[in-house]
């Protein structure tokens, strides 16, 4: 289970680019600045900035390198690492689903998947703990399941609950992958291809898609980085035990 599919969105930020007839064009230089002082100030070697007015993008901007060692800059055609935005994507994904009737918010995920959670190899860590069958679509969305964000940053580097399912607030991305399993294997779905027509393809997003190797680029990047611990979404190859 530790290598099925993962998925991570990639932007290229010329699918964000503002129409040359845009209204109420005007200079947004003032932003440029702050944002490159802010870089400067806080040690950011590149960022990319959108502003959107009523809906519509009014301007794009990248500042900085996309390759330090290679001296390469960040530009609007550079292709970006999503992470947590996968997150909101994927929500949106999952909610579709609600709204035709192919998955209840509020079933057990005892009642959802083939077979107990435990049993999947990535859950093992789980069994012995009944609290697994109090996890639902809904808790798992809202950040209510009682996991940490991800069990590599837990001492002993194994899934447990911190607090029962759905009594507190506390971002997970743990409660992300259980989703995505439900997905796959009760609905026996294809997240990367369902992502695809109904996000992606829907809002022409021609810029944008999944990629393993982005996705592995960025959780090893998290184990490495503190400033981008939790960034990772919905991947399933996520760090090995060690």
């Amino acid at each position: 289970m530790r290598h099925t599919l993962s998925l991570a969105i990639l932007l290229a930020l010329t699918g964000c680019a503002p129409s040359p007839s845009a209204p109420h064009a005007r200079d947004f230089g003032t932003i440029d600045k702050e944002a490159q002082r802010l870089m400067k100030r806080e040690g950011v070697l590149g960022m990319a900035v959108a502003v959107i007015e009523d809906g519509k993008v009014a301007h794009v901007a990248a500042y900085g390198r996309r390759s330090v060692e290679r001296d390469l800059p960040l530009t609007p055609d550079t292709i970006m690492y999503g992470a947590s935005l996968t997150k909101t994507a994927f929500a949106y994904m999952v909610l579709q689903l609600v709204d035709e009737g192919k998955l209840n918010l509020d079933a057990s995920v005892a009642n959802l998947l083939p077979r107990p959670l435990p049993e999947y190899e990535d859950y093992t860590d789980l069994a012995g703990d009944e609290r697994w069958r109090a996890l639902t679509p809904r808790l798992l969305l809202t950040h209510t399941s009682g996991f940490a964000n991800f069990r590599w940053l837990e001492a002993d580097k194994r899934l447990q609950f911190h607090h029962d399912p759905g009594s507190r607030y506390g971002y997970s991305g743990e409660g992300f992958y259980v989703l995505q399993l439900i997905v796959e294997h009760a609905l026996g779905l294809d997240v990367g291809k369902e992502m695809q027509a109904r996000v992606f393809d829907r809002f022409g997003m021609t810029n944008t898609s999944r990629d393993q190797d982005a996705v592995e680029m960025g959780i090893r990047l998290a184990r490495h980085i503190p400033q981008m611990m939790g960034l990772t979404i919905l991947s399933r190859g996520r760090p090995r035990r060690h």
